[in-house]
């Protein structure tokens, strides 16, 4: 198993498959179709049916039931996209029995994964660790998952003494920019309920996310000759700069953790005349997410009273809310899961996730959807690593997961 998840994940890394956050296109980069058509090849290869690839790049595929009787069909998904940091020529690399030392991923660049930084690094000593050459991220997020998908379900077909019903599988796009559940056929998925495998370290689950929304500001100024600006002249570098001020210090995301929610501004653009502030808004708790976005709007209206109408607008809306909602209605999905995870010999770790998965969306069109972990750890950057033995532990939860819902 160990060497089938090293092939596959340095396989599936080298594909580069980054969304594309302001494409107006469904995948939002055609470069998912890339790995999407191997997967489709792939899960012919090994023995699955009903293979199929959606015409917006979605791939899904059957592995059928070998038992004479019927039993829930459950569902396992992982995304093919990437997040938004450069993943051109992924250069990924084995390091076997890691001494618990920092890792120097690139000499001539002096980019070292450190282990004061990482102080995770220290669980995993002994073991193989997968790395990047600090130039790009490494891709795990959600590579890993999609390997341990595709091995479990080898792994099934060449074992044919484990009893399993219909295990439904899917490779979405698009999900790091929150859009991909848009595109999941659920009602041909046909699944009772499923997990997304796609968060990160040994034996961790969440069924709690956040509650998310996305919003832009744009600010209108007015620019004249400075030396003639006396009560004319409205900087709208400086509207962007006290809007900035107005958002609450510590409810940035460097000062919360936990169920503590934030505001994220991820980018701003000013000039004299004109300003643009693009920020998200996450809380778990659905009262206080809603008093968030209450806030902006506080704000903004009190900067129009000062400024003048229209001064400031405000566009904004949800991405996505705690599928909590959902699952405390179905919390035997996550019953199961947790005694897997107790049955490959791990203790679960439940906490919330701090940020979202497709299992969000999923859920609450109509599908639970659980999250359960991959084996890959520090996402979305050069640092981000996988162990291939916490990978191989969840292959044998999913595995796990088939045999608890045939015989329980």
């Amino acid at each position: 198993m160990k060497d089938k998840l090293i092939e596959r994940l340095v396989r599936y890394t080298k594909i580069n498959t980054r969304s594309n956050p302001y494409s107006e296109t469904i995948p939002s980069s055609d470069i998912q179709f890339d790995l999407a058509k191997i997967l489709v090849e792939e899960c012919q290869q090994i023995g699955l049916e009903d293979v199929v690839m959606s015409e917006v790049g979605v791939v899904y595929a059957t592995l059928k039931s070998n038992l004479n009787k019927v039993v829930p069909t459950f569902g396992l998904i992982a995304h093919m996209d990437t997040a938004d940091f450069n993943s051109i020529n992924v250069q990924p690399r084995i390091i076997e029995d890691y001494n618990g030392e920092d890792i120097v991923l690139n000499e001539i660049e002096n980019i070292v994964t450190k282990v004061s930084d990482f102080p995770s690094l220290k669980n995993h000593v002994g073991k193989t660790l997968v790395v990047t050459d600090g130039l790009t991220l490494l891709g795990a997020d959600n590579k890993a998952g999609i390997a341990n998908i595709m091995t479990a379900m080898e792994y099934l077909v060449d074992h044919p003494e484990i009893p399993h019903g219909d295990v439904r599988i899917a490779f979405t796009i698009d999900e790091e920019i929150g859009t991909g559940a848009e595109s999941f056929d659920v009602e041909g998925f046909n699944a009772s309920f499923a997990y997304t495998v796609d968060g990160g370290a040994a034996g961790e689950m969440e069924f709690e996310t956040f509650n998310a929304a996305a919003a832009t500001l744009t600010f209108k100024g007015v620019s004249v000759h400075p030396g003639t600006a006396k009560d004319t002249m409205i900087n709208a570098n400086i509207l962007v700069q006290e809007f900035m001020n107005s958002l609450p210090e510590n409810e940035r995301p460097e000062h919360t953790e936990n169920y503590e929610g934030f505001y994220l501004v991820t980018d701003t653009k000013a000039s004299i005349e004109d300003g643009t502030v693009e920020l998200i808004i996450r809380d778990h708790d659905k009262e206080k997410f809603e008093a968030k976005k209450a806030n902006l709007e506080a704000i903004v209206a009190q900067m129009n009273g000062k400024y003048g109408e229209n001064r400031v607008n405000l566009e904004m809306h949800d991405s996505y809310y705690n599928m909590k909602e959902i699952l405390k209605d179905n919390m035997e999905v996550v019953d199961l899961a947790k005694k897997a995870i107790e049955n490959v010999g791990l203790t679960p770790i439940i906490e919330p996730v701090r940020g979202g998965t497709d299992g969000s969306r999923l859920s609450f069109m109509g599908l639970p959807t659980p999250n359960l972990f991959t084996g890959g750890e520090n996402f979305h950057g050069k640092h981000e690593f996988a162990v291939i033995e916490t990978m191989a532990l969840s292959t044998k939860t999913l595995i796990e997961i088939a045999r608890l819902v045939a015989t329980e």
